[in-house]
């Protein structure tokens, strides 16, 4: 885990250099638009832009949505001006409305929204293009994700199963927006309404279509990062169980499965420690079973 940390960090904070990329044919690639949402967060927010410029994939659109900030982070946006399709700093009604806004200028097979406190992993982007190339027809690839301190410490793996919907609406998230990318002609605009679900509302709004296709495509793609300021640590408890909810019984009746929720959270439960039992991760499952043992104390 060490020598992960130590490459998590290194690569979130080495400088960027761009690098041409001899007898690299961009077009053989994906276009891939990622968006960054920000506002005041500039302790954070260069190592977000550089964990998608060091990606140095060939086929990038990226876009910074500024909300005004006052912290020094339109200096930080400036000096990677160079690198970026377009960026604003004007105020906006919240972190739904400046990621609408990206989505608006998105020109991308594919699009992503990352958070100016979160990073993306080594080689997200790599295996985005390389799982496009095997499967093309695909709507939404999505990846594993870790969980970060402000150090860019590891403090906790979250490994995603392949997609369920019923387990996504009834036992809440099985994927995360810091390693998600989806179709740009599937995924519309985000709820604006919303606070704190915004990744929870569109990730049930295309799950519950049988005809978009998921797919989780192996590796740690991207870091969650706890933090004092961040929306999970200052309105999940309230807003965020309220949003879920909302959420959970407005998409709730357009599954086609006839079982109730009590089924469905055990069935989510049990799936998710054979899947990775059957992968092989032993130690993963037991140290969630001892994190969910720990949590009924």
């Amino acid at each position: 885990m060490k020598s992960t940390q130590e490459a998590l960090h290194s690569f979130v904070t080495r400088p960027y250099v761009p690098q041409s990329r001899v007898g690299t044919d961009g077009q053989a690639y994906p276009r891939l638009t990622v968006i960054t949402p920000s506002f005041n967060q500039a302790q954070y927010l260069e190592r977000t832009i550089l964990s998608v410029l060091n990606q140095q994939y060939p086929n990038l659109e990226y876009f910074i949505m500024d909300g005004g900030s006052t912290d020094g982070s339109l200096a930080i946006i400036k000096k990677y001006e160079p690198y970026l399709a377009g960026w604003v700093s004007e105020k906006d009604r919240g972190q739904t409305d400046a990621i609408n806004k990206g989505i608006r200028r998105a020109t991308g097979d594919y699009v992503a929204f990352q958070n100016s406190d979160d990073v993306f992993a080594p080689h997200a982007f790599e295996r985005v293009a390389n799982a496009w190339h095997k499967h093309p027809t695909t709507d939404v690839f999505f990846g594993d994700m870790y969980i970060t301190d402000e150090q860019d410490v590891i403090l906790e793996e979250m490994r995603a199963p392949k997609f369920c919907v019923e387990c996504h609406i009834h036992e809440g998230m099985q994927v995360f927006n810091q390693s998600l990318f989806i179709k740009r002609s599937h995924i519309g605009l985000l709820d604006e309404s919303l606070r704190f679900v915004i990744d929870y509302e569109i990730v049930a709004r295309l799950g519950v279509q049988a005809r978009i296709q998921f797919r989780h495509v192996d590796g740690f793609w991207g870091g969650f990062r706890v933090q004092p300021d961040a929306k999970s640590s200052t309105i999940a408890s309230t807003v965020g169980l309220q949003e879920h909810q909302f959420i959970k019984e407005k998409y709730r009746p357009m599954l086609t499965s006839a079982l109730g929720a009590s089924f469905w959270k055990r069935y989510c439960r049990l799936r998710k420690l054979l899947s990775f039992a059957l992968q092989g991760e032993f130690k993963y499952v037991q140290h969630r079973l001892q994190l969910s043992r720990s949590r009924q104390k």
